[in-house]
């Protein structure tokens, strides 16, 4: 894939550092709409039909993940946390504010990284980041694996269920934040906590999507 020379000034200049709607503890450098910085991430990499910049958005799911791990500080306190999928970084910042032992944020799009580095540096934590694909691998032994907001297609749902499925029977505890989205398992989750998140119809069908936290039986 192309690479913005800059990913970090893309950054900085296309978006603006904001509270997040649902945990107004975390800022986040955020686009406003999804169509310019889509289209601006386009120009700058010489590149169309790229997927959206999910990094530049708080999608609902992932801010119930935060917000759960925010208001149940134990989850992460003192733990190694796996934060997949993690776009902005949101969760695994979360996790880094409750204590955590370790934060490893990692996403398959290299642009997560500058992203991940100037929303942690603005949130005064420090989060390890790889763009290394690690459904491609056994689960890593930590404590915690968090997946936000990542059943939103079929193949990758049922490959990230089978990872978190096998990071679960190695004894790491899975937490899962989904807002309804169309291939969230109909099995084998306890369910958490629902949150009523902001949005809006710009990324979703609603204004507001009831997002819940589930963690992996």
């Amino acid at each position: 894939m192309p690479r913005i020379d800059d990913p970090e000034a893309f950054i900085l200049d296309n978006t603006r550092l904001q509270t997040v709607s649902h945990t107004p503890e975390i800022s986040l450098y955020l686009a406003d709409e999804i169509t310019p910085i889509w289209r601006l991430t386009e120009e700058e990499l010489g590149e169309m039909g790229l997927p959206p910049p999910f990094w530049a958005f708080a999608w609902a799911g992932g801010q119930a993940l935060a917000r759960w791990l925010l208001d149940n500080p134990e989850e992460s306190n003192g733990k190694r946390v796996v934060d997949l999928a993690t776009g902005s970084g949101l969760v695994g910042i979360a996790a880094a504010l409750t204590g955590a032992k370790s934060v490893l944020a990692a996403d398959i799009d290299p642009f997560c990284e500058a992203a991940v580095r100037v929303n942690a540096k603005a949130n005064k934590v420090s989060l390890d980041f790889t763009d290394v694909n690690l459904l491609d691998s056994p689960p890593p032994q930590v404590d915690l694996i968090c997946a936000g907001d990542v059943f939103y297609d079929r193949d990758m749902a049922a490959a990230v269920l089978g990872w978190l499925k096998a990071a679960r029977a190695n004894g790491t505890r899975v937490l899962v934040g989904d807002p309804g989205r169309n291939h969230f398992p109909k099995s084998g989750l306890t369910f958490l906590a629902e949150y009523t998140v902001p949005t809006t119809r710009e990324l979703e069908d609603n204004e507001v999507k009831r997002s819940r936290v589930w963690a992996l039986d």
